[in-house]
């Protein structure tokens, strides 16, 4: 008579454990954000930060530690921001001057014009062409719009079904993210503006037609 062999009886060799995944503790979580957004030329989103490390690490988390590290950067030259198209490290305003003195980039130089333009656009948006020049009381000159386009700041999202069918502008989400921005919401005080663009660009060609426009010639931003 053949014996059977019991299986639930143990015959010596040691059962293989279930593989698990090691976590990463958030020294090393930290460290590789850091490399990441530190070698990133743009801001990257929580999704593709997740990607860094294969699902071990979910959004939530991802999130808090980003709140900790922006924390434990605050006294650096660099700081680590939360802007509309993600998270990035800048160089503190404060700073860029002496950056400046050792790039080979001259900085942009746009009229008083551009800068009020951008503003309409910025608080009125969506708006048109006529629209921006009932507000300054001039004609906007194509080189104006395009000034801004060129520089990502602002783009046609559409035509306004009237005669011509005129293009509707609104800004970018590029524009809140040299603003340092994570939402118009965050648009400073029209007073401000200027001075916060101005901030990103420090080299600006004299009022070529007109004087800056003024509170009360600007309505708050609606949306």
């Amino acid at each position: 008579m053949t014996e059977q062999t019991n299986p639930e009886v143990f015959d010596g060799t040691p059962e293989p454990e279930p593989q698990q995944v090691a976590a990463l503790d958030v020294a090393q979580v930290k460290m590789v954000l850091e490399a990441a957004l530190l070698s990133s030329p743009e801001p990257l989103t929580v999704l593709q930060l997740k990607r860094l490390f294969a699902g071990e690490v979910d959004a939530d988390t991802l999130r808090k530690v980003l709140d900790e590290m922006r924390g434990e950067w605050e006294a650096r030259p660099i700081e680590l921001t939360s802007v509309a198209s993600g998270w990035r490290f800048r160089v503190k305003p404060e700073y860029q001057p002496y950056l400046d003195r050792i790039s080979s980039e001259k900085p942009p130089r746009y009229s008083r014009a551009v800068l009020e333009t951008l503003a309409i656009i910025a608080y009125r948006q969506p708006v048109t062409r006529g629209d921006i020049e009932d507000v300054r009381g001039v004609a906007v000159s194509p080189a104006t719009l395009n000034a801004l386009v060129e520089r990502g700041w602002i783009e046609a999202i559409g035509h306004r079904e009237t005669p011509g069918r005129p293009a509707i502008f609104a800004t970018t989400k590029k524009f809140l993210d040299d603003l340092n921005l994570r939402s118009l919401e965050e648009l400073p005080p029209l007073e401000e503006l200027q001075s916060t663009v101005l901030a990103q660009l420090p080299a600006v060609a004299p009022s070529e037609d007109g004087a800056p426009l003024s509170e009360s010639e600007l309505p708050s931003h609606e949306g």
